[in-house]
C-alpha cells in the first residue's frame, strides 16, 4: 500500500532512496543550441527520475509481463531471425518498437536483466552501419498484409530505431550513436531529394516529425551545419500537419488520415517550431488538439480511429498505438511550450485511456477500446477496419499485432516525463519543474551546479494532495534555484505550502514558479482541490469527471478464455472474452436544479492499492440517480443508437436507481458517455 501522506518521511527510507540516486545520471543537460529556438523546458537524462508508489507497480508489471517477455511470447518476429538482429526475418518497425518501450523500462528501473535483454539489439544496429551511412537491416520482407513489398532501405523503421538510441545514449553517453547519427544523417541529406520520405511506402510522409526530433538533438549535441539543411528537408516532405490543421477540414471527415499517423505526426509542427518561431506553428497545434476533441474526441482523452478517423461515436475504437504515440508527442510538445493544455491531455489518456488497455499482468492487451463498451466478443462491428473480429478482445495478438510491440513505451516515457530542467541548462538561474504528476523521485542540477533530489509523494490521480521533500547533496549550502509547478485547468484553485506555512495560492491553467533560497528537509505541498464535474460530448451525452479522471460505470464481468481455432498462429492461440452480468444502459437523471458537484456523492478509500487500476481496487467511487432506458439496447455486441439527450418522450424506468461510477481505468466493461434522462 502507498505511504499515508500525513506522514513524516521516514529518516531509513529516506536514506535508502538516495543511495539508489546516488548512482543515477547528473550529466550536464544539453539545450537547445542557436538558431534554435531556447525552450523553456529540457529533459533529464535517463534514468534520473525513478517512479515510486503504483507507477513503479506498472513497471513493475511490465517487467514480468509481455515487455520483458516478448521474445519468448512473439518468437515469430522477435527472434534470433528478425532483420533487426541480423537475420532474415521481419526488418519492419516491430522489433525496434519493442525496443522504444523496453530501452527507457530497462533504464528506469536499472534493472540488468532488461538492459541485457535490449543490448544485443543495439549492438546490432550500432555496428550495422555501411559505408554510404545506411543503417539496419539489409534483406527485403513482405509485409504481411500484402499491401506492398518493404525494402530494407525505407526510411520509416529507421525513425523508430533513432529514437531508441537517442534514449540509449541519454542513459549511457555512448558516443557510437553520435557517430552512428552523424553518417547516418549524411546519407539522408544526400538520398532523400531522389528517394523522399514516400519513396517505398507512404508512413514515413506522415511521421516524419520523429526523424526530425532527432536530428535537431543531434545537432544541439554536435552543432554541425548540415543537419539543419536535413531538417529543412526532412519537414518539406513530411505531411503538411500545420496547414491542414489551420484548414480545420481534416479532422472533420471521417477516413481522412490513419489514426497512428495523426498521433505521431501531432507534434511535427511544433518540433519544426524550435528552428523558425512563427505563431502559426503554435495556432495550428492549438487548433489541432481543439478540432480532434471536437469532432473526434471522447471522455477517455483519445479519438475514434479504427484505423482511420472515424468521428466521436463512443462506440467507435481507439487504437492502443494511438494511445501511447499521441502521449509521446504531447510529451515533445510540452517542453517545447510549456503549455498546460498539453500536460492536461497527456495526463487525461494516461490515468484513463492507456491502464484500462492492457489486462493487469501487462500479459495482454486490446486493439480498440471503447468509451461505452459493454461487451468484449469476436464480432464484426462498426469499425474502419475488422480483423477477423478480434479488435476489442484481450489478447497477446488480437486485432492486429503492432500494438503489441508498440503498447511498451507509454508508462516508461510517462516516467521520463514527470520532471524536466527549467530555463536554460547549465545557467546559474537553471531550475526544475514538476509538469505531470505521480508518485516518483528525481535527481537533477539545478543553479549552476547543485545536485538536488526530490522526493514526489502523492497518491495522485486519485488524491488530490502532492508532496515534494527536497533533499540537497550532503556538501550543499542552501541554495537559490526556481521551482515550477502546474496547476491544471481543471483545477479552481489550488494551494501552495512550504514547511507548513502558506505559501501561495492559484487559479487553474497555469504554471506557477517557487522563487526561493531552498534548503534540505524543504517539504513543499500542493494541494490540487478535485470537484465533480461534466463534459457533454456526442448526442450531448455526458461524462462525469473528477480532476484528471474521467468516471464510468461500474458493471459485472464474466471473463472466459477462448482457444483461437479461426485465425492462423501468428494473430494467437487464444484470446479473452468479457461479458456484462449486470445492466448498462442508464442514462444520468437531468438535473435542471441540483449541480452535479452537489448530487454527486464522492467516496474514496483512505489507502490506495499498489496495483490500483481494476474494478476491486478502485481507489474512489461516484454514486448518481439514474433510470434505465429499455429501448437502449444491444447491437452488434455494442450498445446501440445512443439516445439524443433530453429528448422528449423518451422511455424510461419508472424507478430511480443509484449507479455507482468508478475510474475510467479501473474498468473493463462501461459505460463512460451517458445520455441524459428527465
Amino acid at each position: 500500500m502507498t505511504t499515508r501522506l500525513n506522514r513524516r518521511p521516514r529518516p531509513l527510507f529516506i536514506l535508502s532512496i538516495l543511495l539508489i540516486l546516488s548512482t543515477l545520471p547528473t550529466m550536464a543537460q544539453v539545450g537547445n543550441r542557436p538558431p534554435l529556438r531556447p525552450n523553456p523546458y529540457t529533459e533529464l537524462p535517463l534514468g534520473a527520475i525513478r517512479p515510486q508508489g503504483w507507477l513503479h507497480e506498472m513497471l513493475q508489471r511490465q517487467k514480468t509481463g509481455m515487455t520483458g517477455q516478448l521474445d519468448k511470447l512473439y518468437p515469430l518476429v522477435m527472434n534470433q531471425r528478425n532483420g533487426w538482429l541480423g537475420g532474415d526475418g521481419d526488418q519492419w518497425e516491430r522489433g525496434p518498437y519493442w525496443i522504444d518501450g523496453l530501452v527507457p523500462l530497462a533504464y528506469i528501473l536499472n534493472d540488468k536483466e532488461l538492459i541485457d535483454k535490449a543490448r544485443p539489439w543495439i549492438e546490432w544496429a550500432l555496428k550495422s552501419q555501411q559505408p554510404d551511412g545506411h543503417f539496419g537491416p539489409t534483406t527485403d520482407y513482405p509485409h504481411e498484409r500484402g499491401i506492398q513489398r518493404n525494402n530494407s532501405r525505407d526510411w520509416w523503421p529507421k525513425m523508430v530505431m533513432l529514437k531508441v538510441l537517442k534514449q540509449y545514449y541519454s542513459a549511457t553517453r555512448d558516443e557510437r550513436v553520435i557517430r552512428l547519427m552523424t553518417n547516418y544523417f549524411r546519407y539522408q541529406l544526400q538520398e532523400l531529394p531522389k528517394k523522399p520520405l514516400d519513396h517505398w511506402t507512404f508512413w514515413a510522409r506522415y511521421r516524419g516529425g520523429d526523424n526530425l526530433q532527432v536530428v535537431y538533438w543531434l545537432y544541439n549535441h554536435t552543432g554541425d551545419k548540415f543537419l539543419l539543411d536535413l531538417a529543412e528537408l526532412i519537414h518539406k516532405q513530411t505531411f503538411d500537419y500545420t496547414g491542414e490543421f489551420l484548414k480545420g477540414e481534416m479532422l472533420t471527415k471521417n477516413g481522412s488520415i490513419h489514426c497512428v499517423n495523426l498521433a505521431q505526426g501531432f507534434k511535427e509542427p511544433l518540433i519544426y517550431y524550435q528552428h523558425h518561431p512563427e505563431q502559426k506553428y503554435v495556432d495550428a497545434s492549438r487548433k489541432g488538439l481543439t478540432d480532434l476533441r471536437k469532432f473526434n474526441g471522447m471522455a477517455h482523452g483519445l479519438y475514434g480511429g479504427d484505423e482511420a478517423l472515424h468521428g466521436n461515436n463512443p462506440t467507435q475504437g481507439s487504437e492502443f498505438c494511438s494511445a501511447v504515440e499521441m502521449m509521446f508527442s504531447l510529451e515533445s510538445m510540452l517542453n517545447i511550450t510549456g503549455d498546460v493544455a498539453y500536460a492536461d491531455q497527456l495526463e487525461k489518456i494516461a490515468f484513463n485511456a492507456l491502464p484500462t488497455q492492457a489486462t493487469d499482468d501487462y500479459m495482454g492487451r486490446q486493439y480498440f477500446q471503447q468509451a461505452n463498451q459493454v461487451m468484449l466478443t469476436r464480432h464484426i462491428r462498426n469499425f474502419d477496419v475488422n480483423h477477423s473480429g478480434t479488435d476489442v478482445c484481450m489478447g497477446l495478438l488480437t486485432g492486429y499485432p503492432c500494438c503489441t510491440s508498440n503498447m511498451h513505451q507509454g508508462w516508461p516515457k510517462f516516467v521520463q516525463n514527470l520532471w524536466y530542467v527549467a530555463g536554460t541548462p547549465g545557467s546559474r538561474e537553471q531550475g526544475i519543474a514538476a509538469l505531470v504528476y505521480a508518485p516518483s523521485t528525481v535527481r537533477a542540477t539545478v543553479a549552476g551546479g547543485t545536485q538536488v533530489t526530490i522526493e514526489e509523494k502523492t497518491t495522485y490521480p486519485f488524491g488530490e494532495i502532492i508532496q515534494f521533500t527536497l533533499t540537497m547533496d550532503r556538501n550543499s549550502r542552501p541554495t537559490a534555484f526556481p521551482f515550477h509547478l502546474r496547476i491544471p485547468a481543471w483545477c479552481k484553485k489550488a494551494s501552495i505550502r512550504v514547511n507548513g506555512q502558506p505559501f501561495r495560492e492559484s487559479e487553474g491553467n497555469r504554471i506557477v514558479v517557487l522563487n526561493r533560497t531552498w534548503k534540505s528537509g524543504d517539504v513543499v505541498e500542493l494541494r490540487l482541490p478535485m470537484h465533480v464535474f461534466r463534459n457533454e460530448w456526442y448526442e450531448n451525452s455526458v461524462s462525469v469527471e473528477r480532476g484528471p479522471l474521467t468516471y464510468a460505470l461500474k458493471m459485472g464481468e464474466e471473463t472466459s478464455t477462448v482457444k483461437n481455432d479461426k485465425d492462423p498462429i501468428e494473430y494467437g492461440a487464444e484470446y479473452v472474452e468479457v461479458r456484462p452480468t449486470t445492466p448498462w444502459n442508464y442514462g444520468l437523471v437531468e438535473l435542471d436544479k441540483t449541480p452535479l458537484e452537489q448530487a454527486a456523492q464522492v467516496t474514496a478509500k483512505e489507502t490506495v492499492a499498489a496495483y490500483p487500476w481494476n474494478v476491486e481496487n478502485a481507489p474512489s467511487e461516484i454514486r448518481l440517480k439514474a433510470r434505465r432506458i429499455p429501448s437502449w439496447k444491444l447491437y452488434n455486441d455494442m450498445t446501440g443508437p445512443m439516445p439524443y439527450s433530453r429528448t422528449y418522450g423518451l422511455e424510461t424506468a419508472s424507478e430511480t436507481e443509484d449507479i455507482i461510477l468508478i475510474p475510467y481505468g479501473c474498468t473493463t466493461l462501461r459505460i463512460a458517455q451517458f445520455p441524459m434522462v428527465r
